[in-house]
């Protein structure tokens, strides 16, 4: 049994959704891990992660609205507002999404549909440099 680590930083244009299926399967391929599991996990409180329909960016496009809608920035309701008015939206969408994804490998690829990518969901208005942290365990 083998394992590895990374780590890659994604730099986010403010809120939206950014794929980061090249940059996953680009170091996992490197590895030679046949079979095995791979957890991406995001150390953040106000981005997330997501596995999503990779064909059509619309469903990304009405995704991001939902949530825009779900949890609106400014809700009088939060009493957290010390870093803006989005960041206790942030809050609650990456409580409502994920911060780790565990990923099957099967020879030497993402076990992921074939309409599947995994996407960072950064939830701040603003700019941010996020980090992603990558285990595979395999042989």
């Amino acid at each position: 049994m083998k394992q590895a680590q990374f780590e890659f930083s994604v730099s986010t244009k403010g809120r939206g959704i950014y794929s980061i299926n090249k940059e996953v399967e680009g170091w996992m391929r490197d590895q030679r891990i046949q079979s095995g599991l791979l957890t991406v996990f995001i150390p953040h409180t106000s981005a997330s992660l997501l596995i999503q329909e990779n064909a059509d960016p619309d469903v990304l496009k009405d995704l991001d609205r939902f949530f825009n809608r779900l949890v609106p920035d400014g809700d009088p309701l939060y009493d957290h507002q010390s870093e803006g008015p989005d960041d206790m939206p942030a809050h609650i969408r990456s409580a409502l999404t994920q911060s780790q994804l565990s990923i099957p490998v099967r020879n030497n690829r993402l076990a992921l549909g074939i309409w599947q990518g995994i996407y960072l969901f950064e939830h701040r208005v603003y700019p941010h440099n996020r980090n992603v942290l990558l285990h595979l365990l395999g042989e």
